[in-house]
């Protein structure tokens, strides 16, 4: 199947998963704004008090938002979603439903008034018809908004077509990008034309019209909604049911395991392998790809997934807030200790690679500079740019770098992944933040600077367990095969091959040639070694 095809072949449950929470958003924001609105054009001070409130939190980034709704409800995916689309599609409905109520003509008023209208009856009678074509306005301009913030739903883990957009980013995937982009522009196009309809007609005093138009627009959310399910489609993965997974799952599989991933290719392809080996082993597996680095394991902790790849080093620092670093056997034996004790959560084990942050710079431009290790770096800093992912300047790695080497760069820009090292294969930046892992290193032909201090910790992978799938041997011997055979040029290897911008593999498929090539328990691991200095984020 064609790259277009196999994304093609994703869209209906993710359209459907996008649709159901773009409708309900909505739907709720409606509910809400009318009345609050009314409200607010009947006294002007309070209207005046929570249209600022709902206008600061506009301001709130789309991304910051829906992680505070994490925080809120403590629970992933659907809910703080929903509530995240819920305040944003307040703001156009209750700005519109006030400017609306208070532009009907005073003497339209005074003659209703005088007809012997109760208030009641002016509001529904008079105020709200002559009012409802800019009504309509501020809903298909929430529609728009809800639609495309619905497609940022994806780290907090929330289907959406967002899917397409981190995942096809992050693997230089570009027709899943154009997937995901396009399903979002045409949704929002067709919802906008339907309630443009509604607008007019109701501006033309043809109701009958305008139900028709409203209709037409429920028809739409409800096809996309419903249409997967004629099509068998998995509402939570995208991913369509083929005839032979659905004949194995009818006789054997027992129970649901829900695998996580962060938003960068390794993740996909090591949760692809954990996927194809718990699917051998008799499971059904839900997939929840593309998760904050946060998110993921707080999900874990609550159970909210069972089972993602995380890396010492991010646990050493972020989750358990230990200052400095130490002996890469030391951070890994202390952080699965410590993650036990404090959340229940298993360490299975390590894979038997590492993913560790590096600074790599253009092979040329460091030989040109006699820059070999961050030492001769902190030297020239101060004439550089440089490129770095968009976490890393928040967390303790850089602050352990700034202590043991006093770096100072020129300028300091901070990219998606995705970008990062084509923005230095360009020279639009001198230096990076790479991941060890990264075959785009040896690709580019990048060179890694060399750590003498070792201020940056240990990153090696590990698979994660969550009380409840600690618990379960079956799981343990499933994913038995990944642990301590992936040596880190054969990591590199999957990791490119899932790059489709070089190959046309998926990360499925990058997973199935990284479990052919894991070697028999009984013969050891090849070349296990770390390779501190060629995927992505933490």
């Amino acid at each position: 199947m064609s790259g277009l095809g196999e994304q093609l072949a994703k869209l209906p449950g993710l359209l459907a998963a996008h649709v159901e929470l773009t409708f309900l958003a909505l739907l709720l924001g409606v509910a809400f704004s009318l009345p609050v609105g009314v409200l607010c054009a009947r006294r002007s001070t309070a209207g005046r008090v929570v249209l600022g409130l709902v206008n600061v939190l506009q301001t709130i980034p789309s991304l910051a938002l829906l992680a505070s709704m994490v925080a809120l409800l403590s629970s992933f995916g659907f809910w703080p979603a929903l509530l995240a689309l819920f305040v944003y599609s307040m703001l156009p409905v209750l700005r519109n439903t006030v400017t609306g109520i208070k532009a009907v003509d005073a003497d339209v008023i005074e003659a209703a008034t005088g007809l012997g209208m109760s208030p009641r009856q002016l509001l529904f009678r008079v105020e709200l018809p002559l009012a409802a074509p800019l009504i309509v306005a501020g809903i298909r301009t929430s529609t728009v908004w809800v639609v495309g913030t619905a497609t940022l739903s994806t780290p907090v883990g929330q289907p959406s077509l967002g899917n397409f957009i981190f995942s096809g980013l992050q693997t230089r995937n570009f027709s899943a990008v154009l997937v995901g982009c396009c399903s979002a522009a045409l949704l929002a196009v067709v919802l906008d034309a339907a309630l443009a309809g509604v607008e007019r007609s109701l501006a033309r005093r043809r109701p009958r019209l305008a139900g028709a138009w409203a209709l037409s627009t429920i028809l739409v959310l409800g096809f996309g909604s419903l249409a997967p399910l004629a099509l068998s489609a998995d509402r939570d993965t995208g991913a369509a049911v083929t005839p032979r997974a659905a004949g194995r799952a009818s006789s054997t599989r027992t129970s649901t395991i829900r695998v996580g991933s962060k938003a960068f290719t390794e993740q996909y392809v090591l949760a692809a392998a954990a996927t194809q080996l718990l699917e051998k082993a008799g499971f059904a597996v839900d997939r929840r790809e593309s998760l904050g680095s946060t998110v993921a394991f707080d999900a874990l902790r609550t159970g909210n997934i069972d089972l993602y790849v995380d890396y010492s080093g991010t646990l050493w620092s972020n989750v358990l807030g230990r200052k400095g670093t130490a002996p890469a056997w030391q951070v890994l034996d202390e952080t699965c200790g410590a993650l036990a004790e404090r959340f229940n959560v298993r360490c299975l084990g390590p894979l038997g690679f590492e993913n560790a942050y590096a600074f790599a710079m253009r092979r040329d431009r460091a030989r040109d500079r006699s820059i070999e290790t961050l030492a001769d770096l902190s030297r020239a800093a101060p004439e550089l740019d440089f490129g770095t992912d968009l976490e890393f300047l928040d967390r303790p790695e850089w602050k352990s770098v700034q202590r043991a080497y006093a770096l100072r760069f020129k300028k300091v820009v901070p990219f998606d992944p995705a970008f990062m090292y084509q923005a230095v294969a360009q020279g639009d930046v001198d230096v990076i933040t790479a991941f060890s892992s990264d075959a785009r290193i040896e690709a580019l032909d990048l060179v890694v600077l060399e750590d003498s201090r070792h201020a940056l910790p240990p990153y090696d992978a590990v698979i994660l367990l969550s009380a409840s799938a600690a618990l379960d041997r079956r799981i343990e011997s499933a994913l038995d095969p990944m642990l301590r055979r992936i040596d880190a040029r054969t990591m590199r290897m999957a990791n490119l091959l899932a790059d489709r911008s070089v190959d046309k593999r998926t990360p499925d498929e990058a997973a199935a040639w990284l479990l052919e090539r894991l070697e028999p328990r009984s013969q050891g691991v090849k070349g296990q070694a770390s390779s501190r200095p060629v995927s992505d984020e933490r």
